[in-house]
């Protein structure tokens, strides 16, 4: 068996579709990667972190790159953390994935001193009046999401025009899951939202990415597009004092921000299964099958 698994779903580990550019991205990007890993003397092959057949006590490590199903099966995927950390290395490290699995996260961050959007969170089956907050806040338009969440799910726009019908979602959603709720950022229409990648607590590359005409959302799954991009000397420190203030140094993290008016926010902070952008500056692999290695005493 390889040394390295590095965890992908089912839908990427298909053969790539005729045009299907995105796919062939993910493919493209994971082959630099395990590329990288073998000159650490590290051999590396891709699999599905759900298959059952697999016992991962045969890998000196596991690397979630493209597990982009969890948040669909998170109670299968949370049960999968558990078995599968306590048979081999995850990298990042089970109580980093734990942490930052759940967006509670951002209040740790704040309460560290580091720029978050401002976050409220209503707990489930607690009930939050959005009409209300927005008042009491000053906010004309507010974002909700779930706590546990990607690719945009449940993410909503509100403004005072509409809060009345967006309460009968926020209800049904809170009634499932813990919600967020947070200002909206108007930042992300003019400017884009910045990603920072770091790896090994140390800035590697980064992008901007930007909605498409009409929407908010900046992932692919939803018509948004990214662009290279060149951070100030001030983003770079920031990101990197971010990711300094987790729990542990996490071996690879993408910081998700945009600039406030009183400097940088994070947005999300992903150390789960970002997309790195790898296409857009190879030679980061390098750094991060660097961090894998130190992590497993292999330099």
């Amino acid at each position: 068996m390889p040394d390295i698994a590095i965890l992908s779903c089912s839908p990427y580990l298909d053969p790539v579709a005729e045009g299907d550019w995105y796919h062939a991205n993910i493919v493209k990007e994971e082959a630099l990667v395990i590329d990288a890993l073998a000159a650490h003397g590290l051999s590396a092959a891709r699999y599905d972190w759900a298959d059952p057949s697999i016992d991962w006590s045969q890998f000196r490590a596991a690397v979630l790159r493209t597990t982009w199903d969890y948040f669909h099966r998170y109670a299968e995927f949370s049960a999968w953390l558990d078995r599968a950390g306590a048979q081999t290395q995850l990298i990042n490290n089970l109580p980093l994935l734990r942490w930052n699995v759940d967006k509670h996260y951002l209040l740790d961050l704040a309460a560290k001193g580091v720029g978050v959007v401002p976050t409220e969170v209503c707990e489930a089956g607690e009930s939050l009046d959005l009409v209300s907050l927005m008042q009491q806040k000053n906010w004309s338009e507010i974002v909700f999401k779930p706590a546990v969440s990607g690719a945009a799910r449940l993410t909503y726009r509100v403004n005072l025009q509409n809060v009345a019908e967006h309460q009968r979602i926020f209800n049904e959603c809170v009634a499932n899951e813990a919600m967020l709720v947070q200002p909206f950022q108007p930042a992300v229409l003019a400017a884009g939202e910045l990603s920072l990648i770091v790896l090994d607590g140390r800035y590697s590359h980064a992008i901007r990415k930007t909605p498409k005409a009409g929407d908010f959302r900046v992932q692919d799954d939803h018509g948004g597009t990214v662009h290279e991009y060149t951070p100030t000397a001030a983003e770079i420190t920031f990101a990197e004092a971010a990711t300094a203030a987790c729990p542990s140094l996490p071996a690879y993290a993408r910081v998700d921000m945009i600039n406030g008016t009183d400097g940088p926010l994070i947005m999300e902070l992903e150390m789960i299964e970002p997309e790195l952008f790898f296409r857009f500056h190879p030679d980061g692999t390098g750094a991060l099958a660097a961090a894998i290695a130190r992590q497993l005493g292999a330099v």
